[in-house]
């Protein structure tokens, strides 16, 4: 077969496995930027969100990787789960998705809320901002297995590079818990329905994971809209610093933020994955760790008023196995990535594959495809733009190597100072304006 008729086919391949991946992820709630069903209740518990000015936008998000290894007979049933994330911009009011994707049953969810946290990866919280979650005006959901659900929004004054609590509690067995694997970041779990506690004594349990929840929208006056990163480890945050939000996405979200930015008023949310290929899914019905073409409409397109995408995959079709040594494969199904994007009006920026030469999984040939990869991402032909990562971390008297200052120690994923360093050579200007969509 030619190489003209196998990039042919890979593109009828890539067609089907979108229109597969559309019917994966359909949520109970729509997640389209628009106005949020409002709660129906009053009071500090139950502050129904006002019809005020701002715009809807991702403050932050995390993709579903998985099925929780051990949960799943019971999942979560007893306990209160009481999540930590990290938003990078503020607003006036906020919304939570809850998503059952990898479950095989029902999640009932009875009580649910959201609190600023009293300081940073603490699980109390901050005297006066407990409030409790509604759906529909209801305060339980069952969200069926496969699906997600989004919160009404409740009036709350969310400050900018500030932790949000986020707390469930499910009383049935409704394994397996649909989770995140590498969130860089400790949670809480708490023994009963601790979800109003705005103390965290009885938090005893900890954990490395993001359960359940997957998104925090935020109504804000300091963005108009969201970047959404789609990556695997190197933009997950793999090896930055646990708790201190030191991973790529957050450098970016704090230039965008930056009173002299050059940027757009853009917020930004991580769709990091470690492991994730452009081309290849992991095991299962839904696929752990979806490729980037599977997970591209319910990761990129599914946030809240996108208005530019970072596209930073590749390196793991190369190296994980088995092993992509065609160039053309992989920067065709960064293309479609692209196309699909287009479609929907949405700038796209990549990145280049950064070098790996001293981590176990190295080989020359393998280095020949990244350099390959590259040399098409630098023509011009993959991209709307992009960010050159390789030169900017290689070291240069061997760029096959990261340079030592910003290798965390496994030869493939950045120091903290590796990840600040890729923040800053990302040009801001290169997510301005839009690609015209495609009728």
């Amino acid at each position: 077969m030619t190489k003209r008729h196998g990039y042919a086919l890979l593109a009828a391949i890539v067609a089907v496995i979108v229109v597969i991946s559309a019917a994966i992820y359909v949520g109970v709630a729509a997640d389209d930027g628009g106005e949020p069903t409002v709660a129906g209740g009053r009071g500090t518990n139950n502050a129904a969100a006002p019809a005020s000015a701002g715009t809807w936008v991702g403050a932050w998000s995390a993709s579903p990787a998985g099925p929780e290894p051990g949960t799943e007979v019971n999942g979560m049933a007893g306990r209160s789960v009481r999540n930590v994330v990290h938003v990078g911009i503020g607003g006036t009011s906020a919304r939570i998705t809850l998503s059952n994707l990898y479950g095989q049953q029902p999640l009932t969810i009875t009580h649910a809320s959201v609190a600023l946290a009293a300081g940073a990866n603490e699980a109390a919280a901050a005297t006066g901002t407990m409030r409790r979650l509604t759906f529909g005006g209801r305060p339980s959901v069952v969200v069926p297995a496969g699906q997600q659900v989004i919160s009404d929004a409740v009036r709350l004054l969310v400050p900018h590079d500030t932790d949000v609590l986020v707390t469930t509690y499910s009383p049935i067995p409704s394994g397996p818990v649909t989770y995140h694997p590498q969130a860089r970041q400790i949670s809480y779990t708490a023994e009963g329905d601790r979800t109003q506690d705005v103390s965290g004594v009885a938090y005893t349990g900890q954990t490395p994971y993001w359960r359940y929840v997957t998104a925090v929208d935020v109504l804000s006056n300091e963005a108009h809209g969201t970047v959404v990163v789609i990556g695997d480890s190197l933009t997950d945050g793999s090896t930055s610093s646990v708790g201190e939000n030191r991973r790529w996405t957050d450098v970016l979200s704090d230039r965008l933020r930056a009173r002299d930015s050059d940027g757009p008023r853009y917020s930004v949310v991580n769709q990091g994955i470690s492991g994730n290929r452009v081309l290849t899914s992991g095991l299962g019905r839904p696929a752990e760790n979806p490729s980037g073409l599977v997970r591209f409409d319910r990761d990129v397109l599914g946030r809240t008023n996108v208005k530019a995408v970072v596209i930073a995959l590749g390196v793991n079709d190369i190296l994980r196995t088995p092993h992509e040594t065609d160039a053309g494969r992989i920067t065709a199904g960064l293309r479609e990535l692209r196309r699909l994007a287009h479609a929907r009006g949405l700038r796209v920026v990549g990145v280049t594959l950064m070098p790996f030469q001293g981590h176990r999984g190295y080989r020359p040939h393998l280095e020949e495809t990244r350099q390959a990869v590259n040399a098409r991402i630098r023509s011009g032909g993959v991209f709307d733009a992009y960010a050159d990562f390789d030169k900017a971390l290689r070291d240069p008297y061997n760029p096959r190597r990261l340079r030592s200052h910003y290798d965390s120690g496994d030869h493939l994923h950045p120091s903290d100072k590796g990840y600040e360093r890729m923040a800053d050579v990302f040009d801001l200007e290169s997510l301005k304006g839009a690609a015209p969509a495609q009728l």
